[in-house]
């Protein structure tokens, strides 16, 4: 099993602010910012690091330290600097942190948020959506029990979310009385461990969390230590801005329609994993290849941006019709695309309590696409004791990491874990709780497809010539397009009527609405029902007239592609050229004027005999 390994400097979600001027006066706005989890065992002391550091830094409310010291002393409970985090009732009373708290606190150099996040084994999911936020992380042992099995996965949780700043924090130093040779003994045995996963700590720092030593204020007890403190590590982690110069992604949320006072945008919004994007930029959806070129940069309020970047939700607008559902990878067509592919070899860390298993479907989330998905096979599980590969399991049991292939229902795209972590990650769900998380390492072919785009129709042994000879006319698909459907529809019903009447094997088709562009299989679903259908009926020697409303060029190529060979003749009511039609009608006072103005270019193009 493989599990990624990358520098430091290849994720950020915001670029760095720029240092405010000597002397003046320091809003929290203006600092940089940076993100870091805690992550340890339950008990390690995880809680009381953290709530320490924001005591001795001076972050607290006013008053706030007094009020929880009192609180305990009304409890007649010892007081500890874990509840200052651990606000919520059911917290205190359990002793142990159970969903992801932030913290926050200003240093002169930043302003910092800290997750922190779970250590109980029943929390991991918690803790998961916690690190993946972090540029770095404070991993908590307990220096009297040692490295843990929850320890240890929470290494793997840090390693497959691309987290390479890392410093482990061995607390409770005082209780084995600063002993150097056992905290070595630790050192050894988790950076040993760690990096088998590719992860090499930043620094190893023995402190006692509950009196303060080493967390702002260096251990007397320990002058063999001359390493960071707590306090100057975090300072000392690296910025990871350089998101703004990787490959743009941005996973496309939702579409926002405007409908009044003529506003007409269309704005595909979302937030900027990497990269930069401009007005002028050209742009593609993946995986349905749609493309376009990005018009403006959308703001609430105040001028449009001419940039949006990493770290940000902005919305778009575009050059051209596209109409792409909410799913899809938004990428620049200047830059390496991502993979596409239905069978994804990965790595997955399993937290359902059902295990992982074959024949049972599932949901990948990965960006903002929502897939349906099954396991294929399991390549090898890791054992966590020996970190060695065990092939021939049939199924990933609760808490175990694996290397698995899946197979999703459709094409979905993503970043290889070691080129582009951040659309690498993904959960799984089954049913409503997520079940696993895991990063993608590889895209596999598919299995042999049939010809003609898949299709496994048959047909008998007439032909299309003998076909033709016997109706006068071979089998075509006339479409007419116009933004409202119901206004192609009466122009393609009046068509067909009059070529019926004069002998044309002929059916009308009304599609006029493909569904809501936010359902994310429905449009999708709606006009590969209608390629099918045109292919068969243009394979059967019928000239099939249809009316389609709200589509965009790439649906059109799609419907050609389906029909293929037979001919697809798309006829324009009011797109201004950008649909790509074959033909364009001029304004039309009525419908009837419109329909005879395409019997006559219809003739004249030879799609529909002379006669007609």
């Amino acid at each position: 099993m493989s599990l990624p390994t990358r520098d430091m400097g290849d994720a950020t979600k915001a670029p760095s602010c720029p240092a405010p001027a000597a002397g003046a006066e320091i809003s929290p706005f203006d600092l940089e910012r940076m993100d870091i989890v805690a992550v340890g065992h339950v008990d390690h002391g995880k809680s009381t690091v953290i709530g320490r550091l924001m005591a001795d830094t001076g972050s607290l409310p006013d008053g706030k330290l007094e009020q929880v010291k009192n609180m305990c002393k009304v409890n007649a409970r010892p007081f500890e600097y874990a509840f200052l985090l651990d606000a919520l009732k059911n917290e205190q009373a359990q002793g142990i942190t159970i969903d992801t708290a932030r913290c926050f606190f200003n240093t002169p150099q930043r302003h910092y948020i800290i997750h922190d996040a779970p250590g109980h084994v029943e929390f991991l999911k918690n803790m998961i959506t916690g690190a993946s936020r972090a540029q770095a992380a404070l991993l908590v042992i307990d220096a009297k029990e040692g490295v843990r099995e929850n320890s240890k996965r929470h290494g793997y949780i840090l390693s497959m979310l691309g987290i390479r700043q890392i410093s482990v924090l061995v607390n409770k130093m005082d209780l084995l009385d600063w002993d150097q040779v056992k905290f070595e003994a630790i050192v050894t045995e988790y950076a040993d461990f760690l990096g088998r996963l590719g992860v090499h700590p930043t620094s190893f720092i023995p402190i006692s969390a509950r009196d303060g030593d080493n967390i702002v204020s260096r251990a007397a007890a320990a002058p063999w230590y001359d390493g960071p403190t707590v306090l100057e590590q975090v300072e000392d982690f690296k910025q990871l801005d350089d998101d703004l110069d990787r490959p743009f992604r941005m996973p496309l949320q939702d579409v926002y329609k405007f409908t009044e006072a003529l506003d007409d945008r269309r704005i595909f919004v979302g937030t900027i994993e990497t990269g930069r994007i401009r007005p002028g930029d050209e742009v593609v959806f993946l995986p349905s290849r749609k493309h376009s070129t990005v018009k403006t940069i959308e703001a609430l309020s105040g001028p449009r941006p001419d940039e949006a970047y990493s770290g940000q939700a902005t919305g778009l607008t575009l050059e051209t019709q596209v109409y792409a559902k909410p799913g899809e990878l938004l990428v620049r067509a200047d830059e390496p695309e991502p993979l596409i592919a239905t069978r994804i070899r990965a790595n997955i860390f399993w937290m359902n309590t059902a295990p992982l298993v074959r024949g049972r479907r599932y949901v990948l989330r990965l960006g903002a696409a929502r897939v349906p998905v099954e396991l294929e096979s399991v390549l090898s599980v890791l054992d966590e004791q020996e970190l060695e590969s065990v092939t021939g399991a049939g199924q990933v049991e609760r808490h175990m990491v694996a290397e698995v292939i899946f197979r999703a229902v459709r094409p979905v795209a993503f970043d290889q874990a070691d080129t582009l972590e951040p659309t690498s990650r993904f959960v799984i769900v089954h049913g409503f709780d997520t079940a696993g998380c895991g990063i993608a390492l590889e895209g596999l072919p598919d299995a042999a497809e049939t010809g003609d785009g898949g299709r496994v129709f048959g047909r008998g042994e007439i032909s299309d010539e003998q076909r033709a000879a016997r109706y006068g006319h071979a089998g075509k698909a006339v479409v007419f397009v116009a933004e409202d459907g119901e206004a192609a529809h009466a122009v393609a019903a009046r068509v067909e009527h009059a070529v019926f009447e004069r002998g044309v094997h002929s059916y009308c088709l009304s599609a006029s609405d493909l569904g809501d562009d936010k359902d994310v299989l429905g449009r999708e679903a709606h006009l590969g029902r209608i390629g099918e259908i045109a292919w068969a009926m243009t394979d059967a020697g019928v000239v099939l007239i249809a009316a389609l409303g709200d589509v965009d060029r790439f649906d059109l190529d799609r419907l050609r592609t389906l029909a293929a060979p037979h001919q697809v003749f798309v006829i324009g009511m009011d797109a201004g050229g950008e649909l790509g039609a074959d033909l364009e009608l001029p304004p039309a006072a009525t419908a009837e004027d419109a329909a005879e103005e395409a019997l006559r270019a219809l003739a004249a193009a030879g799609v529909l005999p002379a006669a007609v």
